[in-house]
């Protein structure tokens, strides 16, 4: 049995999918981009500010699962140019105790939704 997942304080899916899904104790979260999810406009201008923003969307969502970033065991990082890696990962840092981080990966993509510089999924078990 599945149960979506859905927040205001996340942005808006932008296409046939859902913020999240929960499926027994694991919640599989939508890739999230930097969107402000109250004025459902991109914020792009400064690549630690877009990096800070896709975390806190991702942080919404967890909070509406009943979750923090402690219940988080893979993430996946989607970037446009390999050459932005140390920026997003200072700020993704913030997010996570070393000791207890997630695995994850890291990958250069030609494009990403919306031109963005980066784009994060995550799962997460309860």
């Amino acid at each position: 049995m599945k149960k979506i997942i859905k927040t205001t304080n996340a942005p808006a899916p932008i296409g046939p999918y859902n913020q999240a899904v929960l499926s027994g104790n694991m919640l599989f979260i939508s890739g999230q981009i930097a969107i402000n999810p109250k004025t459902s406009e991109l914020e792009t201008n400064n690549l630690e500010e877009e990096t800070k923003l896709v975390m806190e969307n991702l942080n919404a969502i967890l909070t509406e699962a009943g979750m923090t970033f402690e219940n988080v065991v893979k993430t996946s990082i989607f970037i446009s140019d390999m050459n932005n890696f140390a920026k997003i990962n200072q700020v993704y840092g913030n997010y996570f105790n070393a000791d207890t981080a997630p695995a994850r990966e890291t990958v250069e993509v030609s494009n990403l939704p919306k031109f963005v510089n980066v784009e994060i999924s995550a799962i997460a078990v309860k």
